[in-house]
């Protein structure tokens, strides 16, 4: 019982504080103040998605693209409640997702290879390239994962 409450109180912690997140970049990025709920939401769920399916055992990239897809349905869903482009939620409420860690940590392994003897090397190496493919794979996640409700519900107009 204890474990349940503690994983709820993580999984609500995540959530008000990514939520905070989102609205600081949704206000940075200047979007309409009617608009701010929804960013808030989106970045609140998708991060709380994130981080329970992470809790229960699934790879961060994984849980990164559930994450993202319940972002891109809210995005789609308040795109059209308030007759707004989805990106306005979609940006904002993503971004505190962004793998900001391992993309340090590749970023730094490539400025140690300039310095590492070949004992070495390769395992920093190892572990560079490691960082910099989780990067692509959770960033491809946002990527797909926000993307790909907006293809589903998107509506196609007559050329004619």
């Amino acid at each position: 019982m204890k474990e349940t409450f503690d994983l709820t109180w993580l999984i609500a912690q995540d959530a008000f504080w990514s939520g905070i997140a989102a609205l600081g970049f949704a206000i940075l990025f200047n979007v309409p103040k009617r608009t701010l709920f929804g960013c808030v939401i989106g970045g609140a769920a998708g991060h709380a998605i994130r981080t329970g399916l992470m809790e229960s055992g699934a790879t961060i990239e994984l849980a990164t693209l559930a994450g993202a897809t319940v972002i891109g349905f809210l995005g789609t869903y308040f795109a059209r409640r308030c007759s707004a482009p989805a990106a306005i939620f979609t940006v904002s409420a993503a971004i505190p997702m962004v793998p900001g860690v391992f993309a340090y940590r590749a970023m730094l392994g490539l400025i140690n290879l300039a310095d590492a003897d070949v004992a070495f090397g390769q395992d920093i190496l190892v572990e560079t390239m490691i960082n910099a493919t989780k990067t692509g794979f959770i960033l491809a996640a946002i990527a797909g994962g926000t993307i790909i409700p907006q293809l589903l519900f998107q509506r196609v107009k007559p050329i004619v």
